[in-house]
């Protein structure tokens, strides 16, 4: 019994002398993890370093920046007219308020196509519901071509040259600032026929076609209503545009007066969280000559060129009447390239029941495409037809 009770004695002394150690045990345990994630941390920043940019993600944030911003000296790569080839010019862009701001611009092409002109433009009126433009400018073409009426014609073209001073005001209203849009133009333009540097002249192959040698003033107003819900037109890769514009012509000598209807259906279909993108556009364009009047033909719709049809010659196709499908399923390379393939069809009519999906001309293609945020800077497309293989520059979006 006596050893017993001295066993028990001696369990129990040993448990308690443990009980200190154990206790300091655990309260220390953590201060040496806590010691060890400093030290580490401590060894990381000696480590580190900052980073540096490489040269090519320096140049791509040079140009985003230049895409983003109003610079006041920019590049204007934009001709007097369709068909001008390569074009240089330049613009100056200066702020007359936070807002507001005026610029001048003026470009020249390889054809002669010269153009200068200088835009005012307010984009937050009525508590940021509108945007103004008044645009002022002149322009000449020396060589375009006409190939004659229809969409089955032959591949010869006669030519004319005009020049065209021109001055407009157009109001754009978003009474919800969102998807709803109004929009209202007045334009005061002067077309005056001219013998063209090279080419057989429209006026001694076709004498008696309306608008041959004209000299004539029109003033122009439009009005479009439409429904816009894209980021922005010049870029989108979602949203969509759908809307209907009215033009009337009226000439001040009352001979070739007419009036337009055109109707503009745009549709961006993003798939894979925008990465590819299935983009739809088509373009129903309508005239009619005023009573006792003609339809001049350098008014006429078109299609051709690298913004309709572009497998094939500017101007190309020209009547009263124009159907345009278009489709491309685009693919994002990075935050500033895009590519795309396309597919374009059309077809001109002098009535516009005629209008139907028999015999269109079309092509196909690949393009790239340099973009900011909001616009499209630069398009290269190649674009094949039964007319052979054409090559597009562009500074502009196709829609």
């Amino acid at each position: 019994m006596r050893t017993e009770s001295v066993l028990r004695i001696a369990t129990a002394l040993t448990v308690l002398a443990t009980l200190p150690a154990r206790a300091g045990a655990q309260s220390a345990e953590p201060a040496t993890r806590q010691a060890a994630v400093e030290a580490a941390q401590a060894e990381k920043a000696g480590m580190l370093q900052p980073y540096i940019e490489t040269s090519g993600e320096r140049l791509m944030a040079r140009v985003q920046r230049m895409l983003s911003e109003a610079p006041r000296w920019h590049p204007f790569f934009e001709s007097a007219y369709q068909g001008g080839g390569f074009t240089l010019g330049a613009g100056y862009t200066h702020h007359v308020s936070s807002y507001n701001w005026v610029d001048i611009r003026g470009s020249y092409s390889i054809n002669e196509y010269k153009r200068a002109e200088a835009e005012f433009v307010a984009p937050r009126l009525f508590h940021r519901r509108a945007q103004l433009s008044v645009l002022g400018g002149w322009r000449e073409a020396t060589e375009v071509g006409f190939f004659g009426l229809g969409t089955n014609t032959p591949n010869r073209h006669a030519t004319y040259a005009f020049e065209n001073p021109h001055a407009s005001a157009t109001l754009t209203y978003r009474p919800t600032r969102e998807v709803f849009l109004l929009r209202g133009g007045i334009e005061y333009t002067r077309w005056r026929m001219e013998q063209p540097i090279s080419g057989v002249p429209v006026d001694e192959v076709l004498p008696n076609i309306p608008g041959a040698g004209a000299d004539t003033t029109y003033v122009h107003t439009q009005a479009t209503i439409g429904f816009d819900w894209r980021p922005a037109a010049a870029y989108a890769r979602r949203g969509g545009f759908y809307g209907i514009t009215a033009h009337d012509y009226r000439d001040r000598d009352d001979q070739l007066g007419f009036t337009e209807l055109d109707y503009d259906a745009v549709q961006h279909v993003p798939l894979f969280r925008e990465a590819w993108v299935l983009s739809l556009h088509g373009r129903v364009q309508s005239t009619q000559a005023k009573d006792g009047q003609e339809m001049p033909f350098f008014m006429l719709p078109h299609l051709g060129g690298g913004h309709t049809l572009r497998g094939f010659e500017s101007w190309r196709f020209r009547d009263r009447d124009s159907l345009l499908l278009q489709a491309e399923w685009r693919i994002m390379a990075n935050r500033f390239i895009d590519t795309a393939v396309f597919y374009d069809a059309g077809k001109m009519a002098a009535r516009f029941a005629d209008l139907d999906l028999n015999d269109l001309q079309h092509d196909y293609g690949f393009g790239v495409r340099f973009h900011g945020p909001l616009s499209t800077p630069l398009r290269i497309e190649v674009a094949h037809s039964h007319e052979g293989l054409r090559l597009v520059f562009a500074t502009s979006p196709i829609f």
